[in-house]
């Protein structure tokens, strides 16, 4: 696998993972005692943290294109995994046993 098509890999869960990371470990001002700013929706978060979120998702993407690129390199899940329809018997071939 190219270099480029990993890296293209890495960036999809990314972005992904930056995604899914915003709900998490985020706090409205009620919930941490604060008082609104005036304008401010209630549901607005008052502990918003970029960092984190950024260093939450590249660590996860990371470890994701780990593993996609030790699947690609090894076969261990392919398509024939997800086959969830027999073939028909005119379709098997012949050195292929018929389910």
């Amino acid at each position: 696998m190219a270099i480029t098509s990993i890296l293209a890999i890495y960036f999809l869960f990314w972005v992904m993972c930056a995604f899914i990371m915003l709900p998490f470990g985020v706090k409205t001002s009620e919930e941490l005692g604060l008082e609104n700013v005036p304008g401010q929706a209630e549901s607005a978060p008052a502990n918003f943290r970029p960092g984190k979120i950024v260093l939450r998702a590249t660590i996860l993407s990371a470890v994701l294109t780990a593993l996609w690129v030790l699947n690609y390199v090894n076969g261990w899940v392919g398509v024939e995994v997800f086959d969830i329809f027999e073939r028909p018997g005119h379709l098997v071939l012949e050195d292929e046993p018929a389910s």
